[in-house]
């Protein structure tokens, strides 16, 4: 097993983000990573469990051993029982080295109050055997000359550059105007170190104040204010801080997406402006009244709109000064609970580390491990490499325009917002959403009369005239279904505000079923903290026959293997193997036999209780001649009822996201969001469906 041993150069490197960021590396190639804190160092205010193991637990779905506490450390090092201390840490390191490809161990942090961090650092990694990779973040005023020497001394410390244990040196939090490249090509100027070539450079991370934007509730608690209204102040965040002293008009520029607005509390114009900002769309961090004054209740009456369109307002006895010197003071540490902005700072690391060199010196892994972390990475890797055309009906709705601006922007697809222009701009600007080049909008009045005879050809059979299709066409999902018909784009997606069947209907009617498909199906994806499984069919068909049923084992299948999972099919039903009989039972064991005849070579079993499919000791007693038994990854369900319901509990009940709906069977991809569908689903949805327009394009070029 490879041991990494990640130790900061000073105080204040982001050691435990970098920290994220390897074990997503690492995952990403198909490693079992496991990590271990082994010293507690909570920071002023931390009351609850250790900040870094507990980050890992909750952003990886790892389950790293409790970090000794810094009092008992301590103590034995006073002791002089350092022995004693690192017998204690290996015991807790061989737990969490168990079944793992490569473990990351995070080091102590140097402080006013640890200065023998550095030596205990020397100590564990010698004692694990650990190869280390150091850690530093250059201030915005240090030459390079000064930042090459602090890594050089902490290298000295264990065992010098010429050491093969001692690795390299990650830079974060870099500030500077230049490339990335150039930067690293003059800090390798300035360090006889990095030149020798044994000793790497093995991520350089740029610096992005975003990414220690707090939520705006994280405010409310340090500053212990009174809540007037929460809004949305659990998502919302402070990338910007302004104190209101000057008139309106010289405040109207600053109102921006992020800004926490601070003023007196007797601010009634503040207050009016900031509330017109919020009807208007902006999503502002909050309104922060000073000085103990809380607004006269008329007022707060007048701005009930924007009160319930989200605007948080807070309110303390402080002054505007006092106020913004705390705010400055905000910790930059990661909460426990705010998993969106750690796995934001875990794929930002991640990006900028030298994955392939890390990859290299752990070796193959023992088996490809398709966490969720992987198959996320491998997805939307796959639909930049795809490149693929996207329609988006809603185009302008917020969230999708969002999505489609990082969809643009990272080379996921090309997307097509079907929208007036002037109503995406007005969203973008209210929003904070920098349109990259590229994105297409199109009005649906100016293009929809082009699709009327095409439509009316596509629809003949049915006796579909021209007026008749004028006014079909009213309808975005319409029109963008057409143009998938039409081959000018590859594929749609929909589903925010239009119903499931809204989104379905134009393209059984349009684009029809692939070639060898007599049904429309679905699946889910079910990211698992150490597996992804497929479920079908939840949403399409209520009660499909046995034929039908095989069909969907077969797509199922298929899907599963086209997106990297291996395909192992359970049929599922109330009974196992032999033990009940029944209508039911009979028309899933039929359409297991039905699907193993028209596909000898898929591993399929059935009926089988979802325990025994899922779980090997419960497989070994119900099922233990069964392939599939205990090691399933696809689940089909026997009827609409039982694999929506069963869908519904796994997400809410588990530690797992779900993906999807994916529609299967169409002749050229179409998919509907789920309800409630945020940003990270539309995305990832448009992924998947870029992946799929490959897929039936590489269909059906095979002969």
């Amino acid at each position: 097993m490879q041991t990494f041993f990640i130790a900061p150069t000073d105080f204040g490197v982001g050691l435990t983000s970098i920290s994220l960021g390897l074990v997503r590396t690492l995952e990403r190639a198909g490693l079992t990573v496991g990590f271990f804190k082994p010293i507690a160092q909570p920071h002023p205010g931390d009351t609850g469990p250790e900040r870094s193991t507990e980050l890992m637990a909750r952003t990886h779905g790892l389950n790293p051993p409790k970090p000794l506490g810094l009092a008992h450390v301590e103590r034995m090092l006073g002791d002089g029982q350092l022995d004693e201390l690192l017998e204690e840490i290996i015991t807790l390191y061989q737990q969490a080295a168990v079944g793992k490809d490569v473990l990351i161990v995070e080091g102590m942090v140097p402080t006013r109050h640890a200065s023998y961090a550095a030596r205990v650092n020397q100590h564990l990694a010698k004692s694990m055997d650990a190869d280390v990779i150091l850690v530093s973040a250059a201030s915005e005023t240090e030459v390079l000359a000064e930042l090459s020497g602090r890594v050089e001394l902490q290298a000295q410390l264990f065992g010098g550059p010429r050491d093969p244990k001692v690795l390299g040196v990650i830079l974060n939090k870099v500030r500077t105007d230049e490339s990335l490249e150039t930067f690293a090509a003059r800090l390798k100027e300035h360090s006889p170190l990095l030149r020798g070539g044994d000793f790497r450079l093995l991520g350089c991370i740029p610096y992005q104040a975003d990414l220690n934007a707090p939520r705006t509730r994280d405010v409310a608690e340090l500053l212990g204010a009174q809540v007037i209204n929460a809004g949305d102040y659990e998502t919302r965040r402070m990338s910007k801080i302004i104190i209101c002293a000057r008139t309106v008009l010289n405040t109207l520029q600053l109102l921006k997406p992020g800004v926490l607005v601070v003023t007196p509390g007797d601010r009634e114009d503040i207050i009016l402006a900031v509330s017109l900002a919020a009807l208007n769309g902006v999503p502002l961090a909050g309104l922060l009244l000073t000085s103990d004054t809380v607004p006269d209740p008329r007022l707060m009456e007048l701005c009930r709109g924007a009160l319930q369109a989200g605007l948080p307002v807070l309110s303390v006895s402080t002054g505007s000064y006092d106020t913004a010197t705390r705010l400055n003071q905000l910790n930059n540490e990661i909460p426990i609970d705010d998993r969106e902005r750690a796995e934001i700072i875990t794929d930002f690391v991640a990006s900028h580390l030298d994955a392939h060199w890390l990859h290299q010196r752990c070796g193959a892994p023992r088996e490809l491990r398709l966490s969720p972390a992987v198959f996320r990475y491998q997805l939307i890797q796959r639909a930049q490499q795809a490149n693929k055309r996207i329609v988006l009906p809603e185009g302008a709705e917020p969230m999708t325009v969002q999505a489609a601006a990082i969809c643009q922007a990272r080379g996921i697809a090309r997307c097509v917002l079907l929208a007036k222009p002037e109503d995406v701009h007005a969203v973008a600007s209210a929003q904070g959403i920098v349109l990259p080049e590229g994105l297409e909008i199109l009005d649906p009045e100016v293009i929809r009369e082009r699709y009327v005879e095409p439509m009316v050809a596509l629809r003949k059979s049915k006796s579909l005239n021209a007026p008749m299709a004028e006014q079909q066409l009213e309808d975005p999902v319409v029109i963008g279904t057409v143009m998938l018909a039409l081959d000018e784009v590859d594929g749609l997606v929909s589903g925010l505000v239009h119903s499931t069947a809204n989104t379905i209907r134009p393209a059984l009617q349009l684009i029809k079923t692939a070639p060898g498909c007599s049904l429309v199906s679905s699946v889910f994806f079910m990211l698992f903290p150490d597996q992804v499984l497929v479920y079908g069919d939840c949403v399409m068909n209520p009660h499909p026959s046995a034929e039908e049923l095989a069909e969907i084992a077969r797509q199922s299948a298929d899907s599963a293997e086209a997106f990297g999972i291996p395909a192992r099919v359970a049929m599922i039903s109330y009974s196992s193997g032999n033990s009940a009989s029944g209508e039911e039972v009979e028309k899933v064991r039929e359409a297991t036999q039905l699907a193993r005849e028209s596909q000898r070579d898929l591993l399929i079993d059935g009926p089988l209780q979802y325990d025994a499919a899922a779980n090997e000791t419960i497989a070994r007693q119900l099922a233990p001649d069964s392939e599939v038994a205990g090691r399933a990854t696809v689940f089909v369900f026997p009827d609409l009822n039982t694999g929506n319901t069963t869908h519904k509990a796994v997400q809410r009940s588990a530690d797992c996201v779900s993906l999807g709906p994916m529609l299967q069977g169409l002749r050229k991809p179409v998919n509907d969001l789920p309800r409630g569908a945020q940003v990270d689903d539309i995305v990832y949805t448009i992924a998947l469906t870029a992946i799929q327009a490959h897929r039936s394009v590489a269909t059906q070029e095979t002969p």
